[in-house]
């Protein structure tokens, strides 16, 4: 928890600077670049959090990777490699992304679901998202098999829990404090 306020914290002065610069765009493009070469490569994730690996060596690692970065997302890197942060990297990119987005008046709305979304079914929770927020939203749709059915909305900081998983873990609560 401590740890996404910080990304939180970093994402919003980054989101501050970019809006000075008006460069909003070109760092959420490169944002989603950080997003999507971390979560494709298994190395750059230990690399990150490695304890052992010293932080001058993954400055240099992490500016060849991320070569050609807009200047303010090569500065937050650096940034969060000085202050021995660099392993919410990932972190801070999502939550700039989901900031800026808010920013351009669009959200997204991350549902998670036990099997994937039915088109008809993703239109009916797009209509119901957009009467709730005002803004204009886009679904993405997480597959998790742990909540057994049933689904998790997210938007933003709203999240309306309607899983099985989530009523049965109620049910025992109930029991254990009922005996």
């Amino acid at each position: 928890m401590k740890d996404t306020r910080a990304a939180i914290r970093y994402a919003k002065a980054i989101l501050d600077i970019a809006v000075d610069n008006k460069a909003t765009d070109a760092i959420e493009k490169d944002m989603r670049s950080v997003v999507s070469t971390i979560s494709d490569s298994k190395e750059l994730k230990d690399l990150l959090s490695s304890p052992i690996i010293k932080g001058e060596d993954k400055k240099v690692a992490l500016s060849k990777i991320f070569k050609g970065s807009h200047a303010i997302t090569e500065g937050m890197i650096k940034l969060l490699v000085d202050n021995k942060r660099v392993g919410m990297l990932n972190e801070v990119a999502l939550k700039y992304i989901i900031l800026n987005e808010q920013l351009k008046g669009q959200d997204v709305a991350v549902v998670t679901t036990a099997v994937p979304l039915t088109k008809d079914l993703e239109k009916k929770i797009l209509g119901q998202v957009n009467k709730i927020t005002g803004n204009e939203v886009t679904i993405e749709n997480k597959i998790d098999e742990n909540i057994i059915g049933g689904f998790v909305l997210r938007v933003g900081d709203l999240q309306f829990d309607a899983s099985v998983a989530n009523k049965l873990s109620s049910l025992k609560r109930e029991f254990t404090n009922s005996l």
